[in-house]
């Protein structure tokens, strides 16, 4: 009796592609989680959509504000009355940190810093053209505030 050869082909492994399409649907899964470039925090910048004025700047949205900055945003919505008497003053913009614009474009409020003997750090700063900036540090920073 002559032995019979049986060729045996080389099992291919299948770890290499499993492996591949991991890979893809890990890649494809982390794209769509992407929060994206506008500087918005906290959820999907995606649901607010940034005015120009505020490109390249950091942003805030209302909601995230704490409580006595929305606090003041409603006091400026209803035109006061106002608790500190320089809320409403002109905003000189010295230092230059929001977009140049005319003496007088810009108006400064008090945000109430709890425990704070006098006026605190905070502030909402608002344009003639709807802008709204909140800083937290005295002007020394400024994000925009998104609706």
């Amino acid at each position: 009796m002559v032995p019979r050869i049986v060729a045996h082909r080389p099992r291919r492994s299948l770890l290499p592609a499993l492996a591949g399409l991991l890979g893809l649907v890990l890649a494809v899964l982390l794209a769509g989680c992407s929060s994206g470039p506008s500087g918005a925090t906290g959820a999907s910048a995606a649901a607010v959509s940034t005015p120009a004025w505020a490109h390249g700047m950091a942003t805030v949205r209302e909601s995230q504000l704490p409580a006595e900055a929305r606090q003041t945003l409603a006091l400026i919505d209803k035109g006061g009355p106002y608790p500190y008497a320089r809320d409403g003053i002109v905003f000189g913009n010295f230092e230059g940190r929001l977009p140049k614009h005319q003496r007088g474009y810009y108006h400064e409020y008090t945000v109430r810093t709890p425990g704070s003997r006098d006026r605190g750090p905070r502030r909402i700063i608002t344009g003639q053209g709807g802008e709204i900036y909140y800083t937290d540090d005295h002007y020394n920073t400024f994000r925009a505030v998104l609706k």
